[in-house]
């Protein structure tokens, strides 16, 4: 569940997955029926993001931090990872908590509220 809300939050954000130098942290694969389906190594996402190897704005890398938390229990300052956020990545920051807390129908509503 709480990599489904990790990768969910990336999906919202769409930046990441669109950088060619994030691929690399990506591993694509086939599910049981054959569907495609992807493997983030989150623990290179984080030693490079902090390393500096992932260079982005403020509220990219922080929308990067949680959802790698929420993955992979990785621990961050909640604080430092909101304040930069601007109202649409808050939003979906807030729906990923919510969904890996297994709050999916509030973080339905929350989507609903958002748009």
């Amino acid at each position: 569940m709480t990599y489904e809300a990790a990768v969910e939050l990336l999906i919202g954000h769409r930046w990441w997955l669109l950088r060619e130098d994030f691929g690399g942290y990506v591993e694509s694969c086939r599910g049981f029926h054959g569907e495609s389906m992807a493997a983030i190594d989150w623990q290179a996402v984080w030693t490079a993001l902090e390393d500096g190897a992932l260079s982005c704005s403020s509220g990219e890398r922080q929308v990067l931090r949680v959802a790698a938390s929420i993955a992979d229990g990785v621990p961050i300052d909640l604080c430092d990872a909101v304040s930069s956020l601007d109202t649409v990545n808050a939003v979906l920051v807030a729906r990923a908590v919510l969904a890996a807390g297994g709050q999916h129908e509030a973080a339905d509503v929350l989507a609903g509220a958002g748009r």
